[in-house]
């Protein structure tokens, strides 16, 4: 391919340059489309009409940045357990139905984690069918009788992410294993590893960063998301920016938070690495 545009280039230097133009042109028009709201968003960060961040500072930015990251550390933990235990179960075991879990573990990928939020909070809430159903059972009459998990809270937010995030890891972890030789890991077998130390000393070690780049990804998802956390009313910096550019109207403070947001997942992308 290289070749034959070398030779295209040697024969019609005139159209060589033409095309190299065009591709020059065309890459620079895209990248200005691409790079614009971040320029803007850079704009109104860096040059607001007064100085915010010491309001944001002593009242909203520490209870977004801890929110933020206890939501980022359950989704990541969980969605690392079990999108490792279903992608190494589907490789390397054998058992009924294990073709159909291979692709039925992608599913959750056509839910939006909004939807879910919507459907388990029906299920799960007070009013929803579990709870009536239980009272009914058990001859309770009100909350005050028994103990039931707030679905409406930062927990049940994080498993709605987990449930539709989880499939980052688990495509991306078995597409690993099945690179994988077999062999490296019948090896360590045979000189004395059980199959739980071979798993943690020869085929996880190899497929580190597909599986890091699967959390990775689960994470920016999780810090993105605005639809589940405003359903459950956590305040994250997603809810954050929404709240400073549409309820109080402060743009600055948006594209602040919005900045803050983006390095924040920059310094995770550097950490990976």
């Amino acid at each position: 391919m290289s070749e034959a545009i070398e030779q295209t280039g040697a024969r019609y230097p005139l159209l060589a340059k033409r095309t190299s133009k065009r591709w020059l042109i065309t890459a620079a028009v895209t990248t200005a489309i691409v790079a614009l709201p971040v320029l803007s968003v850079l704009i109104l960060a860096l040059f607001p009409e007064e100085n915010i961040w010491p309001h944001l500072l002593d009242t909203t930015l520490p209870r977004y940045l801890v929110t933020t990251l206890q939501l980022m550390a359950g989704v990541a933990f969980i969605t690392l357990v079990i999108g490792l235990a279903s992608a190494w179960a589907v490789t390397m075991c054998d058992f009924p139905g294990r073709k159909f879990f291979e692709w039925a573990m992608l599913l959750p990928f056509a839910v939006p984690a909004y939807v879910i939020a919507y459907v388990y909070t029906s299920l799960l809430d007070y009013a929803g069918p579990v709870q009536t159903a239980m009272r009914d059972w058990f001859g309770w009459h009100n909350a005050a009788d028994y103990w039931f998990p707030e679905i409406r809270s930062l927990g049940g937010a994080a498993m709605m992410l987990i449930l539709v995030l989880y499939p980052y890891v688990y495509l991306l972890a078995r597409a690993a294993f099945l690179q994988q030789s077999s062999a490296a890991f019948l090896a360590a077998r045979t000189l004395g590893h059980s199959a739980w130390s071979a798993f943690w000393r020869v085929s996880m070690p190899m497929a580190r960063p597909a599986i890091a780049g699967g959390v990775l990804l689960a994470v920016m998802e999780t810090i993105a998301d605005f639809g589940t956390v405003a359903y459950f009313s956590v305040q994250t910096f997603a809810t954050g920016i929404y709240t400073s550019w549409f309820t109080m109207a402060d743009r600055a403070a948006a594209a602040q938070l919005a900045l803050g947001l983006l390095g924040f997942s920059l310094a995770l992308a550097l950490l990976e690495r």
